[in-house]
């Protein structure tokens, strides 16, 4: 297989991934704290990482400016992002965070810009309407709740879509730098450290006797392929190609659960689905046409810039 394609097979691997988890996260939330899910997911991806890694000690000598922005990767892509999206989701509705997920694509792309990994042009930005306008037509806006009750998740949501936008962006120099599997795995372990204190307190009021080995099944597969999975395989594309191609294979996950509804809820597709799933195809396809980023390209041209 060309090497050009397989970024994009990872792209699509990950929003399969990223789109079982809330089914899966759903069924143990009916266990357990959202707190506890997280840290759970969090500590276990650490580990996992970690076990993977096994050699630490050539990210201990990484630049104190890089450390910084290593950590401000882990609250923005990480610990801020999981627990904004979870407590927002219990403010709101599926539809609506499903609605404001759309926002993630446009403002990853405006940050890839303004950082110089991308370049603009209106075949990018026509792909990224195109895709959002399949996804709010899927949708359907006119199911959104827009009251008091949900101003609240709805804020956190946006929060939420502005942190993720802004790690993958982030992520990018230093995922070049040291590569993906060293900086996931620190990543988590730094997230690990930062939600220890708020997962112990949480798992301090929870009856842990009464949890059933099927829902620590659960958990264990949660942590294994839509957490270790699916952030490694995100990271590594992202070394491939740019901050925005990344982000647009977002508009995916709400046509994959779509997918996986008839499997679990018994739906069908309909008109409605087939139309938003070609909006969805046409405007991917018109952003992942474009050549490479400009620091993509410039590394692969120079690889001797990397080396410090």
């Amino acid at each position: 297989m060309s090497d050009k394609f397989r970024p994009h097979l990872a792209l699509i691997a990950v929003q399969i991934l990223f789109g079982a988890w809330p089914i899966l996260g759903k069924i143990v939330l009916r266990s357990i704290s959202v707190t506890s899910l997280v840290t759970c997911r969090l500590v276990g991806a650490a580990i996992a990482f970690a076990l993977l890694q096994r050699q630490l000690k050539p990210l201990l000598k990484m630049r104190r400016s890089d450390f910084a922005l290593l950590v401000l990767c882990a609250f923005c892509g990480v610990v801020g992002n999981q627990l904004l999206f979870v407590k927002a989701l219990s403010l709101t509705t599926v539809i609506n965070a499903a609605l404001l997920t759309t926002t993630i694509p446009v403002i990853t792309l405006f940050f890839s810009i303004l950082f110089g990994y991308d370049n603009w042009s209106l075949k990018r930005a026509l792909g990224v309407v195109l895709a959002g306008a399949g996804v709010v037509y899927l949708i359907n806006p006119l199911r959104a709740q827009l009251t008091a009750d949900t101003t609240l998740g709805n804020l956190l949501l946006l929060s939420n879509a502005l942190l993720y936008a802004f790690y993958i962006v982030i992520s990018k120099r230093l995922l070049e730098r040291y590569g993906a599997l060293n900086v996931i795995t620190w990543i988590f372990l730094v997230s690990a450290v930062m939600i220890a204190p708020l997962g112990l307190y949480s798992f301090g009021n929870e009856n842990v006797a009464v949890i059933s080995w099927t829902v620590w099944l659960l958990i264990g597969v949660i942590i294994l392929l839509p957490t270790v999975g699916a952030y490694y395989l995100n990271a590594w594309a992202l070394m491939q190609v740019s901050p925005g191609t990344v982000a647009i294979y977002i508009y995916l996950q709400p046509l994959i659960a779509f997918g996986f509804a008839p499997w679990f809820l018994g739906e069908r597709w309909n008109y409605r689905t087939s139309i938003a799933t070609l909006l969805i195809f046409a405007g991917v396809a018109l952003v992942t046409s474009q050549r490479r980023s400009r620091a993509v390209r410039e590394i692969s041209e120079h690889p001797d810039a990397l080396a410090h």
